[in-house]
Protein backbone atom coordinates (compact mmCIF):
# COMPACT_ATOMS: atom_id res chain seq x y z
CA UNK A 1 0.00 0.00 0.00
CA UNK A 2 1.31 3.42 -0.92
CA UNK A 3 0.94 6.12 1.69
CA UNK A 4 0.30 9.71 0.77
CA UNK A 5 2.40 12.29 2.51
CA UNK A 6 1.03 15.62 3.66
CA UNK A 7 3.43 18.42 2.94
CA UNK A 8 3.37 22.15 3.45
CA UNK A 9 4.96 22.68 0.05
CA UNK A 10 2.60 24.09 -2.54
CA UNK A 11 2.87 22.42 -5.92
CA UNK A 12 2.68 24.20 -9.24
CA UNK A 13 -0.73 23.27 -10.55
CA UNK A 14 0.10 24.90 -13.85
CA UNK A 15 2.16 27.75 -15.21
CA UNK A 16 -0.82 30.11 -15.25
CA UNK A 17 -0.37 30.76 -11.56
CA UNK A 18 1.80 33.64 -10.40
CA UNK A 19 4.39 31.18 -9.06
CA UNK A 20 4.34 29.25 -12.33
CA UNK A 21 4.89 32.37 -14.40
CA UNK A 22 7.84 33.39 -12.23
CA UNK A 23 9.28 29.88 -12.41
CA UNK A 24 9.09 29.96 -16.21
CA UNK A 25 10.55 33.48 -16.30
CA UNK A 26 13.50 32.50 -14.10
CA UNK A 27 14.08 29.40 -16.22
CA UNK A 28 14.04 31.56 -19.38
CA UNK A 29 16.46 34.06 -17.83
CA UNK A 30 18.83 31.31 -16.65
CA UNK A 31 18.84 29.65 -20.07
CA UNK A 32 19.40 33.02 -21.71
CA UNK A 33 22.34 33.68 -19.40
CA UNK A 34 23.94 30.36 -20.39
CA UNK A 35 23.94 31.46 -24.05
CA UNK A 36 24.91 35.05 -23.27
CA UNK A 37 27.79 33.93 -21.05
CA UNK A 38 29.09 31.57 -23.74
CA UNK A 39 29.09 34.50 -26.18
CA UNK A 40 30.84 36.87 -23.74
CA UNK A 41 33.52 34.34 -22.77
CA UNK A 42 34.28 33.37 -26.38
CA UNK A 43 34.20 36.97 -27.61
CA UNK A 44 36.30 38.56 -24.88
CA UNK A 45 38.24 35.68 -23.35
CA UNK A 46 37.07 36.12 -19.78
CA UNK A 47 39.33 33.26 -18.70
CA UNK A 48 36.76 30.60 -17.94
CA UNK A 49 36.75 28.37 -21.01
CA UNK A 50 38.43 30.86 -23.34
CA UNK A 51 41.79 32.44 -22.51
CA UNK A 52 42.04 36.17 -23.34
CA UNK A 53 44.64 35.60 -26.08
CA UNK A 54 42.31 33.09 -27.81
CA UNK A 55 39.24 35.34 -27.70
CA UNK A 56 37.34 36.30 -30.80
CA UNK A 57 38.30 40.00 -30.51
CA UNK A 58 41.96 38.96 -30.35
CA UNK A 59 41.70 36.97 -33.59
CA UNK A 60 40.74 33.61 -32.10
CA UNK A 61 38.32 31.23 -33.77
CA UNK A 62 35.38 30.62 -31.40
CA UNK A 63 34.40 27.28 -32.96
CA UNK A 64 37.79 25.78 -33.84
CA UNK A 65 38.62 24.09 -30.54
CA UNK A 66 35.25 22.48 -30.02
CA UNK A 67 34.77 21.34 -33.60
CA UNK A 68 38.29 19.93 -33.94
CA UNK A 69 38.79 18.43 -30.49
CA UNK A 70 35.34 18.13 -28.90
CA UNK A 71 33.41 16.32 -31.59
CA UNK A 72 33.02 12.57 -31.90
CA UNK A 73 30.87 9.97 -33.56
CA UNK A 74 29.71 9.38 -37.11
CA UNK A 75 29.23 13.10 -37.86
CA UNK A 76 32.62 14.18 -36.51
CA UNK A 77 34.23 14.73 -39.91
CA UNK A 78 31.21 16.69 -41.15
CA UNK A 79 31.29 19.04 -38.17
CA UNK A 80 35.06 19.47 -38.37
CA UNK A 81 34.83 20.78 -41.94
CA UNK A 82 33.08 23.89 -40.58
CA UNK A 83 35.80 24.82 -38.08
CA UNK A 84 37.69 27.22 -40.34
CA UNK A 85 34.65 28.73 -42.04
CA UNK A 86 34.32 32.43 -41.16
CA UNK A 87 30.60 32.40 -41.98
CA UNK A 88 30.07 29.60 -39.43
CA UNK A 89 32.04 31.52 -36.81
CA UNK A 90 29.85 34.60 -37.27
CA UNK A 91 26.66 32.53 -37.41
CA UNK A 92 27.56 30.70 -34.19
CA UNK A 93 28.55 33.85 -32.30
CA UNK A 94 25.55 35.87 -33.47
CA UNK A 95 23.36 32.88 -32.60
CA UNK A 96 24.74 32.76 -29.05
CA UNK A 97 24.30 36.52 -28.66
CA UNK A 98 20.82 36.65 -30.18
CA UNK A 99 19.49 33.65 -28.29
CA UNK A 100 21.07 34.87 -25.06
CA UNK A 101 19.74 38.43 -25.26
CA UNK A 102 16.28 37.35 -26.43
CA UNK A 103 15.76 34.77 -23.71
CA UNK A 104 17.38 36.90 -21.01
CA UNK A 105 15.22 39.94 -21.73
CA UNK A 106 12.10 38.05 -22.83
CA UNK A 107 11.84 39.54 -26.31
CA UNK A 108 11.55 37.47 -29.46
CA UNK A 109 11.41 34.39 -27.27
CA UNK A 110 9.73 32.05 -29.75
CA UNK A 111 12.39 32.48 -32.43
CA UNK A 112 15.15 32.43 -29.81
CA UNK A 113 13.79 29.31 -28.13
CA UNK A 114 13.41 27.40 -31.39
CA UNK A 115 16.88 28.53 -32.48
CA UNK A 116 18.29 27.36 -29.15
CA UNK A 117 16.59 23.99 -29.64
CA UNK A 118 18.24 23.61 -33.06
CA UNK A 119 21.68 24.79 -31.89
CA UNK A 120 21.61 22.50 -28.86
CA UNK A 121 20.50 19.62 -31.07
CA UNK A 122 23.47 20.23 -33.37
CA UNK A 123 25.81 20.33 -30.37
CA UNK A 124 24.32 17.08 -29.06
CA UNK A 125 24.81 15.28 -32.36
CA UNK A 126 28.32 16.68 -32.79
CA UNK A 127 29.36 14.72 -29.72
CA UNK A 128 26.64 12.23 -28.78
CA UNK A 129 26.97 10.96 -25.22
CA UNK A 130 26.53 7.34 -26.31
CA UNK A 131 29.84 7.70 -28.19
CA UNK A 132 31.66 10.48 -26.34
CA UNK A 133 34.38 9.38 -23.99
CA UNK A 134 33.78 10.26 -20.34
CA UNK A 135 30.03 10.76 -20.71
CA UNK A 136 28.02 10.45 -17.50
CA UNK A 137 24.85 9.24 -19.20
CA UNK A 138 24.63 7.29 -22.46
CA UNK A 139 21.56 9.14 -23.82
CA UNK A 140 20.81 12.39 -22.04
CA UNK A 141 23.27 15.19 -21.44
CA UNK A 142 22.90 18.89 -20.62
CA UNK A 143 22.23 19.74 -24.27
CA UNK A 144 19.09 17.58 -24.23
CA UNK A 145 17.79 19.12 -21.00
CA UNK A 146 18.47 22.68 -22.20
CA UNK A 147 16.95 21.90 -25.62
CA UNK A 148 13.71 20.69 -24.07
CA UNK A 149 13.59 23.68 -21.73
CA UNK A 150 14.05 25.97 -24.74
CA UNK A 151 11.33 24.14 -26.64
CA UNK A 152 8.95 24.43 -23.69
CA UNK A 153 9.63 28.17 -23.45
CA UNK A 154 9.00 28.51 -27.18
CA UNK A 155 5.76 26.53 -27.07
CA UNK A 156 4.35 28.29 -24.03
CA UNK A 157 2.11 31.19 -24.83
CA UNK A 158 3.09 33.05 -21.71
CA UNK A 159 3.60 36.77 -21.72
CA UNK A 160 6.76 36.41 -19.78
CA UNK A 161 7.06 37.92 -16.36
CA UNK A 162 10.33 39.66 -15.57
CA UNK A 163 10.81 40.67 -19.19
CA UNK A 164 10.63 43.52 -21.67
CA UNK A 165 7.75 41.76 -23.44
CA UNK A 166 5.22 44.58 -22.97
CA UNK A 167 7.62 47.16 -24.39
CA UNK A 168 8.72 44.83 -27.19
CA UNK A 169 5.21 43.81 -28.26
CA UNK A 170 4.28 47.48 -28.86
CA UNK A 171 7.07 48.04 -31.39
CA UNK A 172 5.96 48.57 -35.02
CA UNK A 173 8.20 45.78 -36.34
CA UNK A 174 6.55 43.29 -33.96
CA UNK A 175 3.10 44.39 -35.13
CA UNK A 176 4.23 43.89 -38.70
CA UNK A 177 5.88 40.52 -37.97
CA UNK A 178 4.09 38.90 -35.01
CA UNK A 179 6.47 35.94 -35.03
CA UNK A 180 9.04 38.28 -33.43
CA UNK A 181 7.11 38.19 -30.16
Amino acid sequence: MIEEFDTDVEEFEDLNTKDGRYFLALTRIALGWIFLWAFLDKAFGLGFTTPKDSSWINGGNPIYGYLNYGTSGPLQDSFQTFSGNIFCQWLFMLGLLGIGLSLFFGIGTKIAAYSAFILLGLMYFSSPPFIAEGSHNPLVDDHVVYAFLALYIGLSNQRHSLSLYNFWSKQPIVHKYPSLR
